[in-house]
């Protein structure tokens, strides 16, 4: 739910600033006026139909009312969108005296971003009465003054501007003076008493009369202040001022009690009546609160600090009196120098502090500067730190939009602490600082990325179930959702390997299980993909080689392939008497099913009939003659042979090997009853002497018998290659190995007979054959011989 919300509020900024970035600046501007004292609330105007936008645009479009300064003088209403007064305005303290007191303001809409200059003009109501400085107002005037002789009277004073100022005067009723009220060249009127008969101080030396000051309101309002006239006796010179118009120029930082000017004028008359006394006379009130003349020397001095940003220059009237009541007057002109006292002002209108990545000139912010000060003082420079993928732009005048330049990427940077710099030109220098802090967010940009392209884990054969292989890691440089990552297994390339019965991967942390036991001999090694996904929208994937080797265990003993060893009748191996030392018996040929150091086999001989006339080769199960032989060896010989594999540990298997003896392959030998074998071996003198007497008595019919078999074989050479007799002794070449080896270097097969009957053998044949014709040759010769008890085959 927390995520939905998220991307709702990301897809409202995204949809905002790509409005915001379609922004215009209206050249149009809105003027309205209303009387100042108002109440708050009342409208002021119809918004909507004025800038003619369509009803309820101005909701859509965010709609905000900007005025320079930290007041909101107007406001909209939040179900019509018509502006509205936001509080009650006194055009006397937001301009003073100034006429028209207009106030600026700004409309600012989004979407896209349009700024509408506007104007408030506050029209001035008659709030403020006039009223005079003085409740008295002091005249000495000489009884030689002639009828027709002007005397200026203080003015009074009214906050009101335009027709809603003093505009008349009057005086009470007399018989010495009429009022006369002259207009000034400020616009202002200043009232002046005309003398309509001469005074006589005799006869009355002082007279008081009421001054009354009307204003142009409806109805007027009125302001009044007594004037007493003292008439004194002839004074004939007036003091006069060396200047009538001093001007002076005076730095706003200038301390308290810092001599501004000094006014002097001089009267030729003297004692009492060319003593001078210098006073302010028509003055603002406003001067007198800052400025002091000394009444003595004339200096006139602070006694306020003053302040440019509110009052630029200050005019004033000084009068000079004498001891005689005469007086003159004099202007004094003061212009107060702006110094550069005031930093500038930052005023953020609008700001987003978080912004999607990969989202180019995206708006950032909108804000205006302004300073107070003027000149060079009041000039305004704005600008951000270097090497920041940002922008500002000035929109329209002292409103600047910050704006990104180019798209921005997270994953190189996250948050970006941008400094807006505002300073001025002045001397010395003002500056401003408003930090911000602009977050990106997250866009699911990057794939997960492997550690590894591919891994290489290794187990042992005949593993547990559920047995931890090894892990695969993937990182992922987003955030959040969009850098979580999901592990699978990809469909393997081989559709023969059933990879999702062999291996499981945990799909939160990527390690990797065996489902079941591996056997080495079955399967060595396989490999498959494995995938990373993160969880962003649209997702992203990526993914690495992952190869398992299986390492062997020594699990399989060896297997002998020959001498067979299936439980038929024992293979014999034919050994002829006359065999040198070395002499090649056999081979045992075995193999291991596994593999490395465990299918390296190792042959022993565990057991033989007579020790020490056969020894085998323990690297290759070559099985050869150690002595010569004698005819004290037994014609059967019993081997057993032990073959071991190097594993850890070792597995081994035995093989029996049968050895027949025998003087040469001319003879018929086969293996005797157990029993004649036992009389032979208990009485061998008799064999001997048998043997003698039937070598004698058969000599001559031997010779005969071998004549005509040699003149037999020459004639069936052709047919019967193996049906010559051969000589006792050692075998033909092509028999016997030569070379020393003892191997045989043909295949062949001895059939070697013995009749039913009578115990006397016959060497029926001796011939190579070709292993594919081995049971149709077995087959004839048993047909051929019927009598013939058994058939040995070796090779």
């Amino acid at each position: 739910m927390a995520g939905t919300k998220a991307q709702r509020k990301k897809r409202q900024v995204i949809t905002f600033i790509i409005l915001m970035l379609l922004w215009e600046v209206g050249s149009e501007s809105i003027q309205y006026s209303v009387l100042e004292e108002t109440e708050s609330g009342t409208f002021v105007a119809n918004l909507t139909k004025d800038l003619g936008l369509r009803t309820g645009e101005l909701a859509a479009r965010g709609a905000r009312v900007v005025f320079k300064g930290n007041r909101q003088h107007l406001q909209l209403d939040p179900q019509t969108y018509d502006l509205l007064l936001n509080e009650k305005l006194d055009r006397e303290e937001l301009c003073g005296p100034t006429e028209p007191c207009v106030l600026p303001f700004q409309v600012l809409l989004k979407n896209p971003v349009q700024f509408v200059q506007g104007e408030l003009q506050l029209r001035d109501v008659n709030d403020h009465a006039p009223e005079f400085l003085e409740q008295e107002i002091l005249l000495k005037i000489s009884e030689s003054s002639h009828p027709g002789a002007a005397f200026p009277l203080k003015i009074a004073h009214d906050l009101d501007v335009g027709s809603n100022t003093v505009q008349n005067y009057k005086i009470s009723t007399n018989t010495y003076f009429h009022l006369f009220t002259r207009n000034h060249s400020d616009g202002r009127k200043y009232p002046e008493l005309v003398l309509d008969k001469a005074l006589d101080r005799e006869e009355q030396p002082e007279l008081r009369l009421t001054l009354t000051a009307l204003d142009g309101g409806s109805p007027p309002r009125t302001g009044t202040s007594q004037v007493l006239i003292i008439v004194l006796d002839i004074n004939d010179n007036a003091p006069e001022f060396a200047q009538l118009v001093y001007e002076v120029q005076v730095s706003e930082n200038s301390p308290v009690g810092s001599l501004v000017i000094a006014v002097s004028a001089r009267d030729l008359d003297a004692g009492t009546y060319g003593e001078l006394s210098y006073s302010f006379f028509q003055s603002l009130n406003q001067a007198i609160q800052v400025f002091e003349i000394n009444t003595v020397t004339g200096e006139i001095r602070l006694k306020k600090m003053l302040d440019f940003e509110e009052i630029q220059s200050y005019r004033m009237e000084i009068e000079a009196s004498d001891g005689g009541g005469l007086s003159g007057k004099c202007t004094v002109a003061i212009e107060v120098m702006d110094v550069n006292d005031n930093a500038p002002e930052l005023i953020m209108s609008l700001l987003i502090s978080e912004i999607p990545e990969n989202t180019p000139d995206t708006v950032v912010a909108i804000f205006g500067i302004s300073d107070p000060d003027s000149g060079d003082n009041g000039k305004m420079m704005c600008f951000i730190q270097d090497h920041l993928p940002f922008l500002l732009k000035l929109t329209v005048e002292n409103f600047y939009t910050l704006i990104t330049e180019g798209a921005l990427d997270r994953e190189r940077q996250a948050e970006y602490n941008i400094t807006i710099t505002v300073t001025d030109t002045g001397t010395p220098k003002l500056k401003t600082q408003r930090n911000i802090t602009v977050r990106v967010s997250d866009v699911n940009d990057n794939a997960p990325v492997f550690t590894k392209t591919s891994y290489t884990f290794f187990i042992r054969e005949n593993n547990s179930p559920a047995v931890h292989i090894g892990s695969v890691s993937a990182t992922d440089a987003d955030a959040g959702a969009n850098a979580q990552v999901t592990y699978s297994l990809l469909p393997p390339q081989d559709p023969q390997l059933p990879l999702a019965s062999l291996v499981s991967i945990n799909a939160d942390n990527g390690h990797l299980f065996a489902l079941r036991a591996l056997d080495f001999e079955a399967l060595q090694a396989f490999e498959f993909l494995v995938g990373a996904t993160d969880r962003g929208v649209p997702a992203l994937s990526s993914q690495a080689l992952v190869r398992v080797q299986v390492l062997d265990a020594n699990d399989n003993s060896p297997f002998v392939l020959y001498p067979l060893q299936n439980g038929s009748a024992p293979c014999t191996e034919l050994v002829p008497r006359a065999a040198e030392p070395g002499y090649l018996v056999s081979k045992v040929v075995a193999v291991d099913g596994d593999s490395g150091q465990n299918a390296w086999l190792s042959y022993q001989l565990l057991k033989a009939t007579e020790p020490g006339l056969f020894g085998v080769w323990a690297h290759n199960g070559e099985v050869r003659t150690a002595r010569l032989l004698s005819e004290r060896d037994a014609a059967k010989q019993r081997l057993l042979l032990l073959v071991k594999d190097n594993g850890e540990p070792p597995r081994s298997a035995s093989v029996t090997l049968h050895v027949l003896l025998v003087d040469g392959f001319s003879q018929p030998y086969l293996p005797l009853p157990e029993a004649a074998a036992d009389a032979a071996q208990a009485d061998p003198l008799t064999v001997y002497l048998v043997i003698a007497l039937a070598s004698v008595s058969s000599l001559f019919l031997f010779s005969v018998l071998a004549f005509i078999a040699v003149r037999l074989c020459r004639r069936s050479r052709a047919s019967w290659v193996g049906g010559c007799s051969v000589p006792e002794g050692h075998l033909p070449g092509h028999l016997v190995d030569v070379s020393g080896t003892g191997t045989l270097s043909q295949s062949y097969q001895y059939e070697v007979c013995l009749s039913g009957g009578a115990g006397a053998s016959e060497f029926k044949f001796l011939k190579p054959i070709v292993s594919n014709f081995l049971s149709d040759e077995a087959g004839r010769d048993s047909q051929e011989n019927p009598n013939f008890r058994c058939n040995f085959g070796f090779n």
